[in-house]
């Protein structure tokens, strides 16, 4: 049974970065029992310490992900919200990135976000209310060579998230989705890891290098977590929330712009830039 008149959150990847983040936000904020889930628990005592309740939850099984909102479930008697968050990126050339390293990040990104929404969304039709909170991406809109497989992963949330916005718009529950551009949160270094250790072709590793410096000096100058915990605190809790986040200058402006030019356009300019970045002299 319910044993308090809080509402009653799940987050997913509450280890780090985002999810970590809005976990304390909403802790300091009150009014929410804030159920934190990540395949590493030790690294979420500090949440515990503050309030949350934590799950061991590795999204890529399903038997813990079936236990741990079970035990929400039995604790609590409803699931009021869901923020989605597990997630990583590596990026690499279509060929080079392992297969079974594509096959592991769709396994999470894509097949876990999956398994944790089959196993929500049976205790909110049933309750006819809920929010659920999809993390996307900016390039969940847009690709670049290099970011192909990753890519892939966020377009494939928007896709699901879209329509599970229109399955359950008249069941009470609200699907938002958070679509963050460039961030300061860790994500770079495991994403730009597998760049460098990839065995790109010859014939990629130009591209390879000139990406992988346009990369890195992106993320030297990109933001901090901040906008985008505010905006998934605001998406889990505004009555009438946006169907959409987009919590970084970048992801509101890149997509536009793109809209206005031609395939043909992007890619030589695409082509253009990782070129020439390539070829500085000292660059990162």
């Amino acid at each position: 049974m319910k044993n308090s008149e809080n509402k009653v959150v799940l987050i997913t990847g509450a280890s780090s970065g985002f999810g970590k983040l809005t976990a304390e936000k909403l802790l300091a904020a009150g009014g929410w029992e804030v159920y934190a889930a990540s395949r590493r628990i030790e690294k979420m005592r500090g949440l515990e310490k503050k309030g949350a309740r934590v799950i061991k939850m590795d999204v890529a099984s399903s038997k813990e992900v079936n236990a741990g909102v079970g035990r929400i479930i039995r604790e609590q008697g409803r699931i009021d919200a869901l923020l989605s968050n597990a997630g990583y990126g590596t990026y690499g050339m279509i060929e080079s990135v392992p297969l079974e390293e594509i096959l592991h990040q769709y396994e999470v990104n894509v097949f876990g976000m999956a398994r944790v929404l089959k196993a929500v969304l049976p205790r909110m039709r049933k309750q006819r209310s809920g929010r659920i909170v999809l993390t996307a991406s900016m390039v969940s809109r847009i690709s670049t060579l290099g970011l192909g497989w990753y890519a892939s992963t966020k377009h494939a949330v928007r896709a699901m998230g879209i329509a599970l916005r229109q399955e359950v718009k008249e069941l009470g529950i609200d699907v938002v989705m958070i679509e963050p551009g460039a961030v300061k949160t860790g994500f770079d270094a495991v994403a730009l890891g597998m760049l460098r250790r990839v065995k790109h072709p010859g014939d990629y590793k130009k591209y390879a290098k000139g990406f992988g410096r346009l990369l890195s000096d992106a993320y030297r100058r990109s933001p901090g977590p901040e906008s985008t915990a505010d905006c998934m605190v605001k998406a889990i809790t505004a009555a009438k929330p946006k169907t959409v986040y987009k919590t970084t200058i970048d992801a509101k402006v890149i997509p536009r712009v793109l809209a206005l030019i031609t395939d043909k356009l992007f890619d030589r300019f695409v082509l253009s830039s990782v070129k020439k970045a390539a070829k500085k002299k000292n660059a990162g």
